[in-house]
């Protein structure tokens, strides 16, 4: 049995009610390189398609989740949820200090996360930009600043 204070770190990224697959196939890119240990969707499935170039589906554990409470039930213990949403109580990315291990949710393109995940979500991570991004480009921005060698919590 490995002490509570064991360094570990791990983290997954993943998008709730995705509205394309060629965005997950970008974002899926991004988290191989970068170093992420999963990729997960909450609500639609993975097709395997075009953007997904270096096949990232056969090298990195893909997990889907029917709804966000089936998500939230199968958390790994002492997980994080880092939310990226536009929300007053959002910290900016400059300055957040990404935990050692959590898993990064992004809300659909066009709704952003629902209610039920922001209240969950043990912090709230946004951008300093003036209208939303695409989900596979803000993905990739979070998963950038994690790889920048900031203290981890």
């Amino acid at each position: 049995m490995q002490p509570d204070n064991f360094t570990t770190t791990y983290f997954g990224i993943g998008i709730m009610n995705g509205k394309t697959p060629e965005n997950l196939g970008v974002l899926w890119r991004t988290a191989q390189n970068l170093g992420a240990s999963f990729i997960f969707t909450i609500g639609k499935r993975y097709a395997n398609q075009a953007s997904d170039t270096h096949n990232a589906v056969k090298s990195m554990p893909y997990f889907h989740y029917k709804d966000f409470n089936d998500f939230f039930e199968h958390l790994p213990k002492g997980v994080r949820i880092v939310g990226i949403e536009k929300d007053d109580r959002s910290e900016n990315l400059e300055d957040f200090n990404h935990p050692r291990r959590c898993v990064y949710l992004l809300g659909a393109e066009d709704h952003g996360m629902t209610k039920e995940a922001i209240d969950k979500s043990h912090f709230l991570v946004q951008f300093p930009s003036e209208f939303s991004l695409n989900v596979a480009v803000a993905g990739s921005i979070v998963l950038y600043d994690r790889s920048r060698n900031k203290p981890l919590q």
